[in-house]
């Protein structure tokens, strides 16, 4: 496992009685008055160059009475990032400092952190609930917070373990009671008091003058949440003037199930199926970035050939993902299945792969803490060489030579802005998005992990920032991916495929540990706190589809409403990641 990089800021000399060194036994980092949060922020982007916050999160110390929201900063030049911290007392109303003007990148962490822990951060715009529904009662991440059906704060259950006997939660707490509505509220009797709620904070300006010759009325149109091109249950409200997009607000939680509190509750082993549900088209690279951060807080090393039958399995689930957005953009554009087909043809080679492996095609479950489960049979791996060293670099240039001088399809992407390289980094975008912009940022080669300082591989970028670099990037990716295979085939070792004794149950130290990758969509990240229980007290997933989605506003505003399905589609968002 590559080395961590680490970073030589001392905010404690620079902001002596303000900022102080977190020393609790296995916390890295920098503790920050709350008073001096802004201030200690502004320094920690201007002064020492941590330009992209990417994740910003809490954690309930129930015993110690107190919250704590937790930011990860790194240098889109790339390097180890800088952690601070802010700790407030656990009294209601619990109240921190917004940092949406430093880095407009947190305005969807801090809503969750909000909706999920109560936190109000005082200066945020907009702070809603952003995965909940509106009439929610509580915070459910909160550690006295207690589900209907509650049985237990961890798993196993002692009703399933060890002698096998249930009860059905049901017959403990009847479904009618199943939710507790704030005071007075009747949902049979409810009625929208406002535009403001039917059109999630939407400003509407009606009657607006053109030119002195008309009155035109601004409109509201509602994409989604059942729309075959929001790639899921995604409401975007979008604010027409026309057919120009003047403003928009995404909607979401309807998929939302509160993973991060079902992580807490599983056990370390028992949370790898779960992450296969996060991004559904990538279980392979979920598993890696969840392994990695476990594997931080064991300090444990991985078996040199799981090494890299990890990265040939991650390296493979980018190339199908990619194939996948090139086949379901074209559909968005209108296209008939002829392309689509051509992606999925190849996909489902790479999953015969996965199925191999792992025994499932999509949910692959396939990772351990250590290593992964079971070897490559020598059939799949033959399977693997063909793809690699004949099939997929034919089909991609074959897919080129289709797709990309189609004169409708470059009229459709060529020059339509996506985004430039200060918007992306403010809004903390990372992947295929922010390289587009010629940000060369990509987490194997910004802060290696695995063994991917041992590849010769060029960072995919493009420069113009519009829809048809974004698109063209992808096919870039796929071969700097294909290279990246080809030399992990020709040098992976024989030998064991996990560094640890296969085990039901393990025993994590205490601390905390953020681990990242680079999934097909950017950064995909985990944050991990134990206290040497077998089970985590804080898991939180830092998914790169919500997080790049903050910038649709902003991508789409003053376009015209029939790009914005390909607009989207550009983020390629997977709803399972984004709702967790």
């Amino acid at each position: 496992m590559t080395a961590p990089l680490t970073t030589t800021v001392d905010l404690v000399s620079r902001f002596p009685g303000i900022v102080s060194s977190d020393t609790r036994p296995g916390y890295t980092g920098f503790i920050v008055n709350k008073e001096n949060l802004v201030e200690v922020a502004t320094a920690v982007r201007d002064e020492f160059g941590f330009d992209l916050l990417t994740a910003a999160t809490a954690v309930d110390y129930l015993a110690d009475n107190k919250m704590e929201v937790v930011y990860h900063a790194f240098k889109t030049t790339g390097g180890a990032g800088l952690i601070f911290k802010v700790q407030v007392e656990r009294v209601d109303p619990i109240e921190v400092p917004s940092l949406i003007e430093i880095w407009p990148g947190v305005d969807f962490q801090e809503r969750e952190a909000w909706d999920l822990y109560g936190i109000k951060f005082t200066g945020h715009p907009d702070l809603r609930r952003i995965l909940m529904w509106e009439g929610f009662e509580g915070h459910p991440l909160r550690k006295d917070w207690k589900e209907p059906f509650f049985e237990e704060e961890v798993k196993p259950f002692k009703s399933r373990w060890p002698d096998g006997q249930h009860t059905f939660a049901e017959n403990k707490n009847p479904f009618r009671d199943n939710l507790n509505f704030p005071k007075d509220f009747d949902p049979e009797k409810y009625e929208v008091t406002g535009e403001e709620d039917l059109y999630m904070s939407l400003e509407r300006d009606t009657m607006k003058d053109v030119d002195g010759n008309m009155k035109t009325e601004h409109i509201v149109v509602n994409m989604g949440p059942h729309h075959p091109s929001t790639h899921g249950v995604l409401r975007v409200a979008v604010q027409l003037d026309g057919e120009t997009i003047i403003g928009l607000k995404p909607v979401m939680g309807y998929l939302h199930r509160n993973h991060d509190k079902i992580g807490e509750r599983n056990t370390y082993l028992q949370n790898i199926p779960y992450t296969d549900r996060l991004d559904y088209f990538n279980s392979m690279s979920n598993n890696f970035g969840y392994c990695t951060t476990v594997e931080k807080l064991m300090k444990i090393p991985v078996a040199e050939r799981a090494e890299y039958i990890r990265v040939i399995m991650a390296e493979l689930s980018r190339i199908q993902n990619h194939l996948i957005f090139i086949g379901m953009l074209m559909n968005d554009l209108g296209t008939m299945y002829t392309p689509s087909l051509y992606a999925f043809e190849e996909r489902e080679l790479v999953l015969d792969i996965f199925e191999a492996v792992s025994g499932a095609r999509m949910m692959c479950n396939y990772f351990r803490f250590g290593g992964v489960v079971r070897d490559i049979p020598d059939f799949a791996m033959q399977k693997i060489k063909d793809l690699v060293f004949d099939r997929l670099p034919a089909k991609t240039d074959e897919m080129e030579r289709f797709l990309n001088e189609n004169e409708i399809l470059v009229a459709r992407l060529k020059g339509i802005h996506v985004l430039n390289a200060e918007d992306a980094i403010k809004y903390s975008v990372t992947g295929p998005v922010l390289r587009a912009t010629g940000v060369p940022y990509d987490l194997r080669r910004a802060d290696p992990y695995s063994i991917y300082d041992r590849f010769d591989f060029d960072v995919a970028v493009r420069h113009n920032g519009d829809m048809m670099d974004n698109y063209l990037i992808r096919f870039d990716e796929i071969r700097q991916s294909l290279r990246i295979l080809e030399q992990a085939i020709k040098q992976i070792p024989q030998g064991p495929i996990n560094s640890q004794k296969a085990a039901y149950q393990v025993r994590v130290p205490a601390g905390e540990a953020y681990g990242r990758i680079e999934s097909p969509k950017g950064e995909l990240g985990f944050y991990m706190v134990s206290n040497g229980k077998p089970n985590p007290y804080r898991y939180h997933v830092r998914p790169a589809s919500f997080v790049n989605l903050q910038c649709v506003e902003s991508m789409c505003r003053g376009t015209k409403i029939a790009d914005f399905v390909a607009l989207l589609a550009m983020l390629d968002i997977v709803m399972g990641e984004l709702d967790r």
